[in-house]
């Protein structure tokens, strides 16, 4: 195999399996920052010996074993840790030095506890949103620091420096790899869950830059969405994410126009909306909804946003959508979690399902919400429901004021074109 058919091999490989090889020797090391240094040399080894090689039979398995008996090498340097080194050792004395089969490295079942330890740890509370977001995509979405920036438009020192300073903290407050359990898995899976629907969201409705969307985003959240579903599959609102996060992807073939300009929901071609994300969405929010039902519990948040965008992929057009369960659905969502964009989303659907006057009392509510000062589509729900009521000149107002808030440039042209249409409609 040609050098460069060798690297190519070489970083499929490491996106695959790079997560899990990480994961098994942060159980060992017990250091999220070294056992990711380990991986690498791992890689480095790879990208040396590879091109010359060829790529091994199991290259996560050769990979694994390399970067464990670096860990060997490390543990014999530091003090203290002979028993740690032995029980290592241990692990290591059957594996053959010209590659391993791949049941001799570690058991699967191991390797899927090692990986969910990796997730609890990434997403762990004491790191700051970004810290999780960035730590996250570099250790089980396998990403470079420079994917990773360009991803959400940041300067790559930026990420690499959050990234720094999250593995310190992690080892700083002396983090535990391990699963919670008890009353503390709730708070630290809705940390997880947090950080996976945040990825998406960026992906799906870019917050800046000249894109609408980063499809690469919303693809990475999904993947690690789907292993979460298979790492716990008990879990209703680890189902709930995923049938949300399907079923809004769903809608990107029709998000935007043949220009890249946005389409908003009402105006897409439902004609080419991805059926099989529907579908495969759909099934997920049966599992959420069945496993919090067996287990006596309410909905929680993510299947509630999955069962409202469920009324949107189940209507044939934009005026056959039940925008009254909707409004349902984000009344018990605004119950379970309440935030005032929530209840913004909420004013929406109450615009629709009753009216312009009835959400526009609830936007006017809303306008001293510290959390939304600043946010863009405040005004733009207000534009938007002022020129449904026919009053253009104050939508007008209204679109350009939201128009001066986003950062988005796409987001911004829409809003300036409602702005425009406002003022001609209204003169």
């Amino acid at each position: 195999m040609a050098a460069p058919d060798t690297h190519r091999a070489i970083e499929a490989v490491w996106r695959i399996e790079s997560a899990r090889i990480i994961a098994g020797l942060a159980r060992l090391v017990r250091d999220v920052g070294l056992a990711e240094e380990l991986a690498q040399d791992a890689l480095v080894a790879a990208l040396e010996q590879w091109p010359a090689t060829g790529v091994p039979d199991n290259p996560g398995a050769w990979l694994t074993v390399t970067a464990r008996r670096r860990a060997v090498d490390r543990i014999r340097r530091e003090a203290g840790l002979a028993a740690k080194l032995r029980l290592v050792a241990h692990e290591l004395e059957t594996d053959p030095p010209q590659g391993p089969q791949p049941e001799q490295v570690v058991l699967a079942d191991e390797i899927e506890d090692d990986l969910l330890r990796l997730v609890f740890t990434a997403c762990h509370p004491v790191l700051s949103t970004e810290a999780r977001v960035a730590l996250t995509l570099r250790l089980l979405g396998g990403l470079s620091t420079e994917e990773i920036a360009r991803a959400f438009l940041t300067a790559e020192p930026t990420v690499a420096q959050r990234i720094v300073r999250a593995k310190r903290t992690l080892a700083g407050a002396e983090v535990p790899f391990e699963v919670p359990q008890g009353e503390e898995l709730a708070p630290r899976l809705a940390s997880v869950l947090e950080v996976v629907y945040l990825v998406f969201n960026e992906g799906y409705a870019a917050t800046a830059g000249d894109d609408w969307m980063r499809p690469a985003l919303c693809e990475e959240a999904m993947r690690l969405g789907r292993v979460l579903t298979g790492l716990m599959p008990r879990e209703p609102e680890v189902h709930g994410l995923i049938a949300l996060l399907e079923i809004q992807a769903s809608r990107t073939p029709a998000r935007t126009g043949p220009d890249g300009a946005p389409v908003l929901l009402l105006d897409q071609d439902r004609g080419r909306w991805d059926r099989l994300l529907i579908h495969r969405g759909l099934a997920a929010l049966d599992r959420a909804e069945a496993l919090a039902a067996a287990q006596g519990a309410p909905p929680g948040p993510y299947a509630l946003q999955a069962a409202i965008a469920a009324c949107h992929a189940r209507a044939g057009t934009a005026e056959q959508t039940d925008w009254v369960r909707i409004a349902a659905l984000y009344t018990a969502l605004a119950a379970r979690s309440p935030s005032p964009v929530v209840e913004l989303n909420r004013a929406v659907a109450l615009g629709m399902a009753f009216g312009p006057e009835t959400g526009l009392a609830l936007v006017d509510s809303l306008a001293g919400e510290p959390a939304l000062r600043g946010y863009h589509l405040l005004p733009g729900v207000r534009g938007d429901l002022l020129a449904r009521l026919g009053r253009h000149t104050e939508a007008a107002a209204e679109f350009t004021r939201a128009a001066g808030l986003t950062r988005n440039a796409r987001e911004r042209a829409v809003l300036l074109a409602r702005a425009e249409e406002s003022t001609r409609t209204a003169g």
